[in-house]
């Protein structure tokens, strides 16, 4: 069994896509053992309880500083033993401790076909710049932004109407296809943050 546990801050779309997907067998043999979030009021909390998995809040602001509620946080993550730590639009960036500690085994998804577009406004971005094509990319967490080695991409195109908000629907669409595809790879083949999918 591939043990994950997942961190979020807001909707969970991409939660409730691993969670379907585990309900369908289709994760590897991966299972969701928790799923955490810094806000009580992040509504992917609440799919998480539908779905049984167990859930906890750790708020950064009871906190003084991001060290210290990385480290609270990693050690509550790891009671759980997990084998992937998936971020699922959880907003916040990660002290190097952090992903040091979770390295090779600490993935994120990112709108945006990398290495195009780290950062923030990726679909006005792509707009702006005449894209042809954008999309997702499933990446290791490193400690630069959005620079970890790619696991899967998927691709959607540009049309000439679109705006920001189209743009973002259907990339979304493509995110939840994808964040699955990539977690039951690496639950099965054992990827590592060294190896080419």
């Amino acid at each position: 069994m591939c043990r994950i546990v997942v961190l979020i801050s807001g909707h969970g779309s991409n939660l409730q896509a691993l969670i379907d997907a585990e309900r369908r067998g289709e994760l590897g043999g991966g299972q969701l053992v928790a799923v955490f979030s810094n806000r009580a009021d992040a509504f992917g909390l609440e799919r998480a309880r539908q779905a049984g998995i167990p859930t906890e809040v750790i708020s950064h602001k009871d906190f003084p500083e991001r060290a210290a509620f990385d480290a609270a946080l990693m050690a509550r993550i790891d009671t759980y033993r997990p084998d992937l730590v998936v971020l699922a639009g959880f907003m916040r960036i990660l002290t190097p401790a952090f992903v040091q500690h979770y390295a090779g085994r600490l993935i994120n998804i990112h709108p945006s076909l990398l290495p195009k577009y780290p950062g923030m406004h990726t679909h006005a971005r792509a707009i702006e710049a005449g894209d042809a094509e954008h999309g997702a990319t499933v990446h290791f967490v490193t400690e630069g932004v959005d620079e970890g080695p790619v696991i899967l991409q998927g691709h959607v195109p540009v049309r000439p109407d679109d705006t920001p908000e189209t743009l973002q629907q259907r990339v979304h669409a493509i995110e939840h296809q994808i964040y699955p595809e990539a977690v039951r790879r690496l639950c099965t083949q054992r990827l590592t943050a060294n190896t080419t999918p």
